[in-house]
């Protein structure tokens, strides 16, 4: 069985029909694969360490947890990435520092903060209990507490949940909108104004200018009954975390 399970693990590198074959396999496998997967894992390429990692988050056994934390040190981003938060959904303990200053290096190496691996950590550290997002008081009021389990707020208050952000020294990354009906979501075309930070400017500097492009966004974005705005905000602790 076990000279099985590290065909299979091989197979994760393979070509995209057989890496899929053989990850629905180790997951039907479960537990009992995993030594094997984590053995497998520094002769896999990032696409091979990517599936082995879903592997992980689908069988959910926590001896996956240090094989995750290395590779947290990647050269791979997205293997990066998808480590800190299969450590997060897989609630692993000892997690939080290793992520901690996986994000830190992210931010060494001047990954612009709106790229997905920071983003992806980010939100590692705050189903981590790590981070808390900084909420304003008129924008959590403004959050539907119903409404078919909407996926952020209506898109009529954009313009004030902006304001309330910058006013609260937020920097908006971007806004994604969303179409909620008889229960299920949709995603819906926002303005494609593609905006771009410079991140070595002062924290007040971006906060304005992500108010001045969002508010412009706003301006054209859709809306409706049934239309809904998901902003993404850093603060600035989280570009410059504490040491």
């Amino acid at each position: 069985m076990t000279s099985h399970i590290e065909t299979l693990v091989r197979q994760l590198d393979g070509k995209a029909y057989e890496s899929c074959e053989a990850r629905a396999e180790l997951i039907w496998i479960g537990a009992d694969a995993i030594p094997t997967v984590i053995d497998g894992l520094p002769a896999l390429g990032g696409f091979g360490q990517l599936t082995a990692i879903e592997v992980f988050e689908e069988v959910g056994d926590p001896r996956c947890g240090a094989a995750l934390i290395g590779l947290l040190d990647s050269d791979n981003p997205t293997v990066r990435e998808w480590a800190a938060m299969a450590l997060a959904s897989l609630k692993i303990d000892g997690a939080v520092e290793p992520v901690r200053r996986a994000y830190r290096t992210c931010l060494e190496r001047a990954t612009p903060p709106d790229w997905s691996e920071p983003e992806g950590i980010r939100w590692a550290l705050t189903e981590l209990g790590a981070r808390s997002p900084v909420v304003p008081p008129l924008t959590a009021r403004l959050r539907p507490t119903t409404a078919d389990n909407a996926p952020g707020w209506p898109s009529v208050h954009l313009t004030e949940i902006i304001n309330d952000l910058a006013d609260h020294a937020q920097v908006i990354l971007y806004s994604q909108f969303w179409r909620v009906d008889a229960g299920r979501i949709y995603g819906v075309s926002g303005p494609a104004l593609n905006w771009e930070l410079d991140w070595t400017a002062p924290w007040e500097h971006l906060v304005e200018e992500s108010r001045t492009w969002s508010l412009l966004e706003a301006s054209e974005a859709p809306v409706g009954d049934n239309i809904f705005v998901a902003p993404t905000w850093i603060d600035r602790t989280d570009l410059y975390p504490e040491r």
